[in-house]
């Protein structure tokens, strides 16, 4: 009995002391891109977008040519001081003569910094005759010389047609005309304002520094300059 009981343990013993078949090892399972490649990948476009930019805007800005706000020390500067409010008498001071104050140019009561560009409007430069003073009509008309003014009155006839021929209208007639012609010329003007406006609020370089104050033109109505005055149409060309 007792040989019969161990026969079952020397068999286990033998199949326990034999070899065990090798076992195949698992393919590790593919995952793909990970999140980590994509975060590299986008780094990597990135910083060559910006040093690309960088040598391409030779050095002025790493966002192709875009200079956020606060990234522009005047600006910064200006922003944390807030907007200056300067009387006609005071903004004459800022016409670039003192080269510690900031360089003005104002266009319809709206002050913006030149300074940055000191070659054009400060002393002896083309446009110095803008700088230190409000010269919204002569940026309409064009007369540099003439109308360095606030003074705005009148401006609109330059878009208002010579009467050169005579018309078959009744005087009412003409005047419902001419009062058409005078709206829309005013709105010429206004556009040629804000152009300028938009100009200097947008540009690069400048930025809006604040307001004139006690700007109030008087007296007899600024006289149209010559060149102005042969600009405007006839009305023998507007009716051929």
């Amino acid at each position: 009995m007792s040989e019969l009981r161990q026969r079952p343990t020397a068999k286990a013993s033998k199949e326990s002391d034999a070899p065990q078949p090798r076992q195949q090892p698992r393919d590790e399972p593919d995952h793909g891109i990970s999140l980590l490649d994509v975060i590299r990948v986008v780094a990597i476009l990135v910083i060559g977008s910006l040093g690309l930019s960088y040598y391409m805007t030779d050095s002025e800005s790493v966002l192709w040519g875009y200079r956020p706000w606060y990234t522009r020390w005047p600006v910064v500067k200006q922003w944390v001081q807030g907007p200056v409010t300067l009387t006609p008498s005071q903004l004459a001071l800022y016409n670039g003569t003192d080269a510690t104050l900031p360089l003005y140019v104002v266009v319809n009561g709206t002050v913006f910094d030149v300074s940055a560009n000191r070659m054009i409007y400060g002393p002896g430069g083309s446009y110095n005759f803008f700088a230190g003073r409000d010269a919204t009509r002569a940026f309409v008309t064009g007369c540099f010389k003439e109308d360095l003014t606030a003074d705005m009155r009148g401006v609109e006839t330059m878009y208002v047609p010579v009467e050169d021929i005579e018309e078959s209208l009744t005087s009412g007639q003409k005047k419902i005309r001419r009062d058409q012609e005078l709206r829309e010329a005013k709105g010429k003007v206004d556009g040629a304002v804000r152009r300028w406006v938009l100009f200097f609020r947008n540009h690069k370089k400048y930025f809006e520094a604040g307001k004139v104050v006690e700007n109030e033109v008087t007296g007899e109505p600024w006289p149209l300059c010559e060149s102005a005055q042969k600009q405007r149409p006839k009305r023998s060309a507007m009716e051929s």
